[in-house]
This record gives structure tokens, sequence and C-alpha cells, in this order.
């Protein structure tokens, strides 16, 4: 089903995740092995900021995914060039960069089970290039490529009440969309997603709650996706 967005919507885009640079994504393990996983969880970083505290929150939620026994991919959309007009129809000119194309064979894999989407907060909502992300995912939803994928999402707030939830509940319209199973993080909070402060005393990764919700976000959607997937 996903294959079909694939092949035939895109001026010939790679089949495989190495169509995308190697400065793109990234694996999350330290290591090289190959995971014997049948379901996969991708993480798609929407900061313009490569490796920044949205990038961090999602790999910790990425690890937590892949200790629930998923395979795991972080990819960083910092860097891309992902321009929103052909989610309206309006053309390119001839030339312009576009890389969106190179991530929907990532997306459409069928090995996917989950999706989990991290942004920076901006004025209470979502950043331009995850909007942008999310507009240009609308040729998925022409036959909802992404449908019954479970989708999760990680907010990474300035302030510990920056914005955070309405950001969470924002992208999930657009998951909702999709006819995705949307999740929050799971218990003991079971709250909307992850909520992460990059402003904490230390870094990031001091702000206990937040990698809290991240961890308890990224275990949901590889339990929920294995459930449905697996």
């Amino acid at each position: 089903m996903p294959s079909k967005v694939t092949r035939r919507k895109f001026l010939g885009t790679a089949g495989t995740v190495a169509a995308v640079s190697a400065g793109t994504h990234a694996a999350l393990a330290e290591d090289s092995e190959e995971t014997s996983a049948t379901v996969k969880i991708v993480g798609i970083c929407c900061s313009p900021r490569k490796g920044k505290s949205t990038a961090t929150a999602l790999a910790v939620a990425l690890e937590a995914a892949k200790e629930a026994g998923v395979e795991v991919e972080l990819i960083e959309l910092a860097g891309l060039r992902i321009p929103g007009e052909p989610a309206a129809g309006v053309a390119l000119e001839p030339g312009e960069r576009d890389d969106f194309p190179k991530l929907v064979p990532v997306l459409a894999d069928a090995k996917v089970g989950g999706i989990i989407i991290g942004t920076p907060v901006y004025f209470g909502n979502m950043s331009f290039l995850c909007k942008a992300f999310l507009d240009r995912c609308n040729v998925f939803r022409r036959n909802f490529g992404l449908g019954d994928k479970v989708g999760g999402v990680i907010a990474c707030g300035g302030g510990r009440n920056g914005g955070q939830e309405l950001t969470i509940r924002s992208v999930h319209t657009c998951l909702l969309g999709q006819q995705m199973i949307v999740v929050g993080d799971a218990k003991p909070g079971g709250h909307w997603g992850g909520t992460v402060w990059s402003g904490a005393p230390g870094g990031v990764t001091e702000d206990q709650y937040g990698m809290t919700t991240a961890k308890n976000l990224g275990r949901r959607v590889a339990e929920v996706a294995l459930r449905i997937h697996g």
C-alpha cells in the first residue's frame, strides 16, 4: 500500500533509507548491529538546529522504544529544504531544491509501525519546519498511507510551561487527519506526550520530568505498534 505512494507520486525517489544523506539521519544504536525486530519506530526531529534539545529528547524516547523490542531510527530535518508550496499544489521553480521526496520511502516502509514527531515550541506552536513537513505529508492522505501507524509527539519548550501541551495537541490534529493511532505518554503519567524543558538548569537531560515523559512516550508508541503490527 505505501509503496504505491513512493513510486508513483515522486520523481525517481530512491527506495531506501540510504537515499537520505548521511548527515540527515543516524541510527540510534551506538553499534552497527542489525536488529531482528519486525516493527520500526521512526523519530522525526523538526528542529532547525541539528543535535540540540529536541533531538536529544527524541533519542531518549527512541531508546525506550528500542528497549521495548522494536527497531528505531532518528531523522533530523535540520539542513533539509522542505518547501511547503507543493502541499498547496503550487509548483516549485525549475531546479529548486526539495528534500521531502527523499523521506517518503522511509515513512512509507511497511515495516514502520510508529512515528514520533519532535518539535521545538515557537510561540505556543510547532516549528515552521514541522508544519511544512506535516503539510507535505498530504501525499500520504490520498490513500491514507500512514493510516494505523502509531503516532506520538514530543514538544520542547524554553520554559517549563512554555506551550508544550498546546504544541503537542496541534501536531496530534495533523496525525489524526492521517488516520494514525495517536497515543500519549504511558503510565504513570498518562498525559499527551513528551513535554520537555530545554531551559532546565544543567541542560535538557537534567529535566527529569521531561525525560520521563519522553521515555514513557517512546515505550508507549512501541508497545502499541507491536500490538497492531507485530
